[in-house]
């Protein structure tokens, strides 16, 4: 459970988020316009910016927890991964084992780490690209790559910023459903940040909406999406675009 009470937080100019108070018991979609605050909302989650009120991780502040056990809990994949070396799939994948072979004091990964890596290349359909440079890869291959370090971190939370960008559509709808059976075991939460309403509605039956900062609308997403708080917070008949985005799909 992830349990925020009264949130504010900010990069030094002012709160970007304000006075946000949720509980997140499972799987959760954050839908709003751009500049609303959402990457921000991931940040404060995932311990990376510090924040008012009061943020707690299955009932543990985290403000008060240790690097290496906010990353026992919790991983997070950005928008856009940056490259800083050029690393093999596979290497780059057991960097998410790095909390693992630290915390029983080994200085190699061991074989339960090699394993873990491959079934995170299996999820997200790499294991046969395992040898090459992520210097050499596709945006949406990256992507995947980044997705399956995560996944090899083997947190209880993953929280993601438009996991499917780059991805064709096959490729998303795999990566939902392979959100969606991870996050099925107990205890497991994915937060999403998405754009695309479709893709919000299919990962997760409740919906954050946010609006200047705020929480605008919690709930169901069936309800949300029927209620008219998308349109509100878009300006724009959202349902109506989604049914026309389907047809113009469809013909």
């Amino acid at each position: 459970m992830i349990t925020l009470n009264n949130v504010s937080a900010g990069y030094g100019s002012g709160d970007i988020i304000k006075n946000i108070s949720m509980e997140i018991n499972g799987n959760l979609s954050i839908v709003g316009p751009n500049g609303c605050g959402k990457t921000t909302l991931l940040k404060v989650i995932a311990g990376l910016l510090p924040c008012s009120g009061s943020l707690e991780v299955f009932g543990r502040p985290i403000s008060k927890m240790k690097r290496q056990q906010v990353a026992e809990n919790i991983a997070m994949l950005s928008q856009q991964p940056t490259i800083y070396f050029e690393y093999s799939v596979f290497d780059t994948v057991m960097m998410g084992r790095y909390v693992h072979i630290k915390k029983r004091g080994g200085m190699m990964p061991d074989k339960e780490d090699k394993e873990a890596v491959f079934r995170s290349l299996l999820a997200v359909d790499l294991a046969d690209s395992k040898d090459k440079s992520i210097a050499k890869l596709s945006g949406g291959q990256l992507q995947r790559v980044f997705l399956a370090r995560a996944l090899a971190q083997e947190p209880k939370i993953i929280l993601l910023d438009e996991p499917t960008n780059h991805l064709d559509l096959k490729c998303q709808v795999d990566i939902i459903e392979h959100l969606n059976h991870w996050s099925a075991e107990s205890g497991r939460i994915v937060v999403g940040v998405l754009h695309d309403i479709n893709l919000a509605m299919a990962l997760s039956p409740t919906m954050a909406v946010m609006k200047g900062g705020e929480i605008y609308a919690m709930g169901k997403t069936t309800d949300i999406v029927a209620n008219g708080a998308l349109n509100q917070a878009y300006q724009m008949d959202v349902k109506a675009h989604m049914v026309s985005t389907f047809s113009n799909w469809s013909t």
